[in-house]
């Protein structure tokens, strides 16, 4: 009987001894990078059983040794920001595409840094008696929801074998089980939805009356973001609401969106957005609004979830007065990012009353909690966004950044709100 086990265990679970095998690679950054392409060497030891028999399912393991670039010097990759996912060919006696994925588990990657990527895991149904070649081929980085893909451009040598014995009672040939060729798992950003938007071409108004809380028009912006890689365009959905406090109005921005889970952890005090609210009609200049920054860190998987920006607004001028979404910025890590609408929509309209030193007649300024022109303040880390379910819940700062090993881009992620109007 022991006798019997050791034979067992040794068809079954014998490690092979994979040999290294280099081949040259050119990888791909996402088309939002603006980057070029990397050309490097990528390095990678394959492990699998060195024996098994038909009908068996074995775990095949992808240690990368070396990836084909370092990080560029544009931004620190945070821990646990950066997963690889690929393909490994079997060829030989039975033909397959593996696919395969390791976790989302790395250190902290400084600017200049070489990639450290998790080893992936992948698993073969054996079908054909005979031998088995394992070989490396195409694989992806993603970091913050956007791949950077890289193929072999060389032939790749083989670089594990495993002996498959006929077992007793099954077939040595036979039709290939459906999920033994697989393609790797899809880890590209999620698809935008329209947001849908009502209300009346002035956004919500006053009415008039002794009214003290007035409902924006949630609207559509579409932004020209800036970045130190490229310049990006996103729409996101924007709704501005007031209350009335003595002769002033305390504003609150929302950026209407659905909650993204983050994709890496986050630390705390990481993120924080602010925006010029541009008036109109009756009264001119702008109002500066912004939200604290994230007060705890934010765990892989996790909400996205990010204050309402808010400020005061004093009014310089009598009539109806209108607020409109103007210039966004985000700082984040250590970076600005600037988005500037290309077409402006009012969101909300107001029956104002000048107070003194209020905001009519400026250029660039308004009353309240801080001023600002154009609010243009420079490149940063890309262009951002929101999608669907109650306050500021997304800018989705990690979720929609782009970055190619190491270079940053940050994407709005249009979404899906009925809007409220106030009386």
């Amino acid at each position: 009987m022991l006798g019997g086990a050791g034979v067992l265990l040794g068809v079954a679970a014998a490690p092979a001894q994979a040999a290294e095998v280099s081949y040259a690679t050119d990888c791909v950054p996402p088309p939002a990078a603006g980057l070029p392409t990397v050309k490097g060497i990528t390095k990678v030891e394959v492990t699998a059983p060195a024996t098994a028999k038909v009908g068996d399912e074995v775990e095949v393991v992808w240690k990368f040794t070396q990836a084909a670039s370092k990080n560029p010097d544009l931004i620190d990759l945070p821990a646990n920001s950066v997963q690889p996912s690929g393909t490994l060919k079997a060829a030989g006696a039975q033909a397959a595409s593996i696919a395969m994925q390791g976790p989302r588990e790395n250190p902290a990657i400084p600017k200049g840094g070489a990639m450290v990527l998790s080893d992936m895991k992948g698993k073969l149904k054996l079908t054909t008696a005979g031998e088995v070649t394992l070989t490396p081929d195409a694989y992806a980085i993603n970091v913050f929801s956007t791949d950077t893909k890289c193929a072999p451009t060389e032939t790749v040598k083989p670089a594990a074998t495993i002996k498959v014995t006929a077992g007793e009672g099954t077939p040595p040939t036979g039709t290939p089980d459906p999920t033994e060729t697989t393609s790797p798992p899809p880890s590209g950003e999620p698809t935008p939805t329209e947001s849908e938007t009502g209300g009346s071409d002035t956004g919500g108004t006053t009415g008039g009356g002794g009214e003290t809380d007035f409902t924006g028009k949630e609207v559509k912006i579409p932004y020209a973001c800036k970045t130190p890689i490229g310049d990006k365009n996103a729409t996101s959905p924007v709704q501005i609401n007031a209350k009335k406090d003595g002769g002033s109005y305390d504003l609150t921005v929302q950026f209407k969106g659905s909650v993204m889970d983050s994709p890496a952890d986050i630390p705390a005090d990481s993120v924080k957005p602010s925006m010029e609210v541009v008036l109109g009609g009756a009264d001119k200049g702008t109002v500066h609004v912004e939200g604290p920054t994230n007060p705890e860190a934010i765990k892989s998987g996790d909400p996205m979830v990010i204050s309402d920006m808010t400020g005061t607004y004093k009014p310089g001028a009598d009539g109806e007065s209108t607020l409109s979404p103007g210039v966004l910025t985000v700082k984040a890590l250590g970076t600005t990012t600037t988005c500037t609408p290309e077409k402006s929509e009012v969101s909300l309209t107001l029956d104002t009353s000048a107070q003194p030193g209020g905001a009519a007649g400026g250029s660039g300024s308004a009353g309240g909690t801080g001023t600002s022109g154009s609010g243009d303040s420079g490149g940063g880390l890309a262009d951002t966004g929101a999608d669907d379910s109650g306050g500021l819940r997304a800018l989705g700062f990690v979720a929609g950044t782009a970055i190619l090993l190491g270079g940053a881009v940050f994407t709005f992620m249009p979404g899906r709100r009925a809007s409220r109007r106030a009386p």
